[in-house]
């Protein structure tokens, strides 16, 4: 079970993971999500900032390339735009993923990602998620790359070591 929520979390994280990726700017992110899990259309969304890095970000491409049980079927970056697809087996369950993602410059990116189970996973056959990341300035006094900060104050430390 542990090795499929690594995996789940690891392909979320790495919405557009393709090596040829332009480098986002380094500092504080306002990261917008919306997902939608089948059955039901149980419909969740959320907003956080993450402080980041371009090492905290190729630690998440690198986690989600990682991943034992995934492999990419293919993947491609042209003019902004960012496609891919990802097959997994983990622990009897195959997770099949399609990402597309758009960069406008190094301050803006939209991705969606659609995700099927297979049996289902804690219940859910599908996953639809969006999200839109903006630059917002510089990360805050202390912050640490990987940092992320939600709606109610209560901060992760999701990149200890990715300085």
């Amino acid at each position: 079970m542990k090795k499929m929520l690594l995996a789940a979390t690891a392909l979320l994280l790495a919405t557009a993971n393709s090596a040829t990726l332009p480098e986002l700017k380094e500092g504080l992110w306002s990261v917008h999500t919306e997902s939608v899990d089948q059955p039901g259309n149980k419909k969740i969304a959320g907003t956080y900032t993450l402080c980041r890095n371009h090492a905290y970000d190729e630690s998440v491409r690198a986690l989600a390339k990682s991943v034992n049980g995934c492999n990419t079927k293919s993947e491609s970056f042209e003019g902004g735009k960012t496609s891919s697809e990802v097959h997994c087996v983990v622990d009897g369950t195959v997770i099949d993923t399609k990402e597309t993602g758009t960069f406008q410059g190094e301050t803006s990116f939209h991705g969606e990602t659609h995700t099927v189970y297979a049996p289902p996973f804690y219940g859910k056959t599908e996953t639809t998620i969006v999200v839109d990341q903006k630059y917002l300035g510089n990360c805050p006094a202390g912050a640490q790359p990987g940092d992320r900060t939600d709606a109610d104050g209560r901060v992760t430390h999701l990149g200890r070591g990715k300085r």
